[in-house]
């Protein structure tokens, strides 16, 4: 298969070559269904004034179309997708969709692509958008999580690889902005209903089944001689959560003589392994409404509004071992018979004895809710146009953790297993007891406790108001066409608390769990293990134990934190339309002036008090402005080639988590030396210069090639390092030291965030749309789209908070993938249609959400994702004219998501999802 795709790739670049050397000039047979929203005055973010074309072309082509045509008029280097190229794609969220486009890459969670990677750059480092307005996340930071967002709910996106004066919200990386549909860029009213059952192949397990639907229905219509318009559009989905994992304690570490009996000293072993079978089901559902009034061209309003609910609720049914000689003081305890050590001194198996293992179920239960408004208006006063544009949307995430350990009993029943680990395959595990008893297995005080429950909440608001004036250039200034001035000022606010707590058992003590708690036996047949119980864990907190979390512990008040942010972005940029010799010039040059006044508040544990006095606020924070100049030239020459040129200081704020004041505080007492740990409010961005050249080759709006080279020298870089010199005094005025002991010293080491310096990422983008009746008549009706990123830093980072599982050493810049495939072959003719699309990268360091809640680091196994489809569309004028019938399929090769510590043979996660069917109508009136 990767020499397939290797050769598609070529053949696409190659036949585009050709097409160009011999001057043929294919041009589209109808115009494209939409024109996307590209650009870059004031209205291009907030509003959409250009219409719709009268002419429609439906298909897999449509889509294709239209987004050629918003790549080739952009004046930014972009890339889009339309509405049909979403809407027909197998794909449950927008993330599936952007991972196919040029220099973009997904990571999958829970199986779902949920965050992207653009140009070899971590999420932190782009912006999301909807309809030109930053958005909120309900994770930790600023990133987007893709997978809320149905893609049946969009008309378009377009990702801005260059940014220019008037794009607010721009990223470093890139700019992620998705559009919801215009009613009056239509002619007439549509009705859209769809529908879809899918199945897992996994097979249902515990109280899961394996089957799930999506629904969605969409009703655009015009009133009042087209002066009114009006939008609405639901999606729901119920998702099947089936996952079969075995994964690794981290980190990986070198024992010393003796330390784990029968592993020679120097080994790298793993304290633990388990092995899980998920069970569980995401609920989520959609809304987008428009309200458009323009009853003459001096005025245009449109009003915005979306909302996303999702509910994701499971159960990780798991067998559990620890190996790291932490056995509950029971005797004996842990030896390992026949290790067996590779060549690379990793512990790969052997037979272990004197361990204890335990069933456990580790339940939970997240709600996002996602709300969005906005409301753009429109002026055209003489030559002025006016836009003011006020918007708010607001995130929220509530979830509960909670888990039971249950043990054999009468205690102590010591096993022995037999392990084989491999970074191919699900490692094995096999016990010498039997686990599949639930009368046999107790909720007791195991070596682990009897269970420990989190609270975390999430809440992110964000409010914007934006003013802006677009007027002609003066008659002086023939080659520009337009200036634009504008002012935006956004207030954010983001707040994360984690009530965390044991989880005891009630005054009934050790017991089983009840019949009418258990779901049955799930087999984990695929790790060596066999049949385990499963049960109602919130049900078994319920009836047996006492849950009663809180925030004020010691290694709890750290993490609860508030960030404030308010920007004050002031931008002019004007329009260049004009001609170099014979070559026709436009584009845009401006610069945005940011001021930020940025603060975080959180209170601290403070060891150095009495207690009850220990928990005490803190705050900080600063204020800086930043200027970021822009510069974008498209050179078009003859037979449809753009040369386009960019230039930009480019920025990306710092992770929200990291500006946290949050922070764990002590006084050595020895030494009066005071130390901390934890974020650092006084952060400046991520900080670019950066270049980009496009050439770009198109045929008509049927067809294009293009090579794109990118250059971006990062000023400044964020890393978590331990600093001396930091000064505490606010922190050790009321220090009074115990008796004997030295009073404070005002200044010690900090470990936190902070910026430093940065390096170079570099890459080259390689993508073409072909159809190949281009080349070949006979082949009318076969398509490819084709692409290759190859990205190089010379970055490299240190990260203390992750290094359990990359290290003590410099890695490489999170979330970059040497190289990026894309690949969809497809087939349309007489409402058939046909399609394969595959997504593949090298690996990369990924960030992941660790048992404690917190942002780790691991390597990432390349991943490569083969998605089908096939369906029919009735002709119009017949008895189901406007009825397509799909069948899809995702994930064709059960891809597995692996990852790793510091080499491949210390595995840390080996997961599998299975693969999906989907079988669906569409009906459109």
């Amino acid at each position: 298969m990767l020499q397939l795709r290797r050769n598609l790739l070529s053949v696409a670049l190659a036949s585009a070559a050709a097409l160009m050397a011999t001057g043929v000039h294919a041009q589209s047979a109808a115009e494209p269904a939409n024109d996307q929203e590209t650009g870059n005055d004031a209205s291009a973010q907030t509003s959409d004034t250009t219409t719709l074309d009268s002419v429609v072309v439906t298909g897999i082509r449509a889509g294709i179309e239209s987004a050629i045509s918003s790549k080739k008029e952009s004046t930014s280097i972009v890339e889009a997708i339309s509405a049909e190229d979403i809407g027909k794609l197998p794909d449950i969220s927008i993330a599936e969709s952007l991972a196919r486009l040029p220099g973009l890459a997904a990571q999958r969670v829970a199986g779902r692509a949920q965050v992207i990677s653009v140009r070899g750059l971590s999420p932190d480092f782009a912006t999301t958008l909807l309809n030109g307005r930053e958005m909120v996340s309900t994770g930790d930071n600023r990133s987007v999580e893709f997978d809320q967002y149905p893609s049946e709910l969009f008309n378009s996106v377009t990702i801005y690889k260059t940014p220019d004066a008037a794009l607010i919200g721009q990223g470093l990386s890139g700019t992620i902005d998705m559009r919801t549909v215009r009613p009056l860029s239509h002619s007439e009213p549509v009705i859209s209903i769809g529908g879809r059952y899918q199945r897992n192949s996994l097979g249902s397990a515990a109280n899961a089944d394996d089957d799930g639907n999506r629904f969605n229905a969409s009703y655009i219509d015009q009133f009042a001689d087209n002066t009114f318009g009006f939008a609405i559009g639901y999606s729901h989905s119920e998702t099947p959560i089936q996952e079969n994992q075995v994964g690794l304690y981290e980190p990986w570490k070198q024992v010393s003589d003796g330390e784990r009996p029968g592993v020679a000293g120097g080994t790298w072993y793993s304290d633990g392994i388990k092995a899980l079978r998920r069970t569980g089901e995401t609920e989520r559902d959609g809304v987008m409404a428009t309200l458009q009034y323009r009853p003459s061209n001096a005025w245009n309003s449109t009003l915005d509004l979306f909302y996303s609910k999702a509910e994701q609720v499971d159960t990780a049914n798991q067998f559990e071992v620890n190996l790291g000689n932490y056995n509950g003081n029971y005797t004996p305890g842990l030896d390992i018979l026949d290790p067996e050590i590779n060549g690379n001194g990793t512990f790969t198996g052997g037979t272990v004895t004197g361990v204890y293992p335990l069933v456990r179920g580790m339940y939970n239960k997240r709600e996002d809710k996602i709300r969005a408004f906005g409301w753009n208006n429109e002026f055209n006063v003489g030559m002025v146009q006016l836009v003011a544009d006020v918007s708010y949307s607001k995130a929220t995430r509530d979830e509960i953790n909670l888990e039971n350990n249950t043990q054999l009993a009468p205690m102590p029943q010591l096993d022995s297993l037999r392990l084989d680990y491999s970074n191919r395959d699900f490692s094995q595990i096999v016990p010498g007891l039997d686990y599949s008893n639930p009368g046999a297995l107790f909720l007791t005080n195991t070596i682990y406790g009897s269970g420990y429950g989190k609270v975390p909440q999430v809440e992110d608001e964000l409010r914007g108001y934006r003013f802006a004036a677009l007027m002609p250039a003066p008659q002086a200034l023939s080659w520009l066409s337009d200036i634009e001035v504008g002012i935006n000022y956004s207030d954010r606010e983001k707040n994360k608390r984690q009530p965390e707590g044991n989880i005891l058992l009630g005054a009934q003590g050790d017991t089983t769990i009840a019949d009418d708690l258990q779901y049955g036996l799930v087999d984990l047949g695929f790790a060596g293990i066999g049949r385990i119980p499963t049960w109602n864990v919130p049900g078994a907190v319920s009836r047996y134990m006492v849950f009663n979390p809180t925030e004020d512990a010691s290694y709890l008040v750290s993490k609860a934190w508030t960030v404030n942010e308010k920007i004050t972005t002031g931008y002019v940029q004007a329009d260049i339309n004009t001609q170099w010799g014979s070559v026709p010039v436009r584009g845009n040059i401006g610069v945005q002036l940011q001021h930020t006044d940025q603060s975080s508040n959180a209170n601290y544990w403070d060891g150095t008090q009495p207690a009850g006095s220990n928990v005490r606020p803190f705050e900080d924070g600063k204020t800086y402005t930043d200027v970021l100049p822009s510069l974008n030239l498209a050179f078009e020459f003859e037979h449809e080639q753009t040369l386009r040129v960019a230039l930009a200081r480019q920025l990306a704020r710092a992770r929200v988590d990291q500006m946290r004041a949050a922070l764990e505080f002590g006084v050595d007492s020895s030494t009066g030396r005071p130390g901390a740990s934890g974020g650092n409010p006084r952060l400046d961005p991520w900080k670019a210069n950066a270049l980009d050249i496009s050439y770009e080759k198109y045929f008509g709006n049927r067809a294009y090639v293009a090579a794109a080279y990118f250059y971006k020298d990062l000023r400044s870089y964020i890393f978590t390092e331990t600093r001396d010199g930091y000064d505490f005094s606010e922190l050790v005025a009321d220090y009074v030291p115990p008796p004997g002991s030295p009073p404070a010293q005002t200044t010690g080491n900090f470990t936190a965030p902070y910026n430093g310096k940065g390096g170079s990422l570099q890459g080259l983008e390689l993508s073409a749309s072909l159809p190949l009746d281009l080349l070949w008549e006979p082949l009318q009706g076969f398509g490819i789209i084709a692409s290759a990123s190859f990205n190089d830093s010379n970055i490299k980072i240190r990260d203390p908070e992750s290094a359990s599982s990359v290290g003590d050493g410099d890695i490489s810049l999170p979330g970059l993938s040497d190289e990026v495939y894309n690949l969809t072959a497809y087939f349309e003719r007489n409402g058939f249609e046909a399609r394969v699309s595959q997504r593949k990268r090298s690996d990369f360091i990924g960030e992941i959400g660790n048992f404690a809640g917190n942002r780790t680091l691991r390597y990432v196994v390349g991943e490569d994702i083969i998605d089908a489809q096939v369906s029919y569309t009735f002709p119009e004028g017949s008895r189901l004219g406007g009825v397509s019938l799909l069948l899809q399929a995702q994930n064709l090769t059960n891809s597995p998501y692996q990852t790793y510590a510091a080499s491949k043979d210390r595995p840390l996660e080996y997961i599998e999802w299975g693969r999906t069917y989907l079988f669906g109508v569409n009906v459109k009136f």
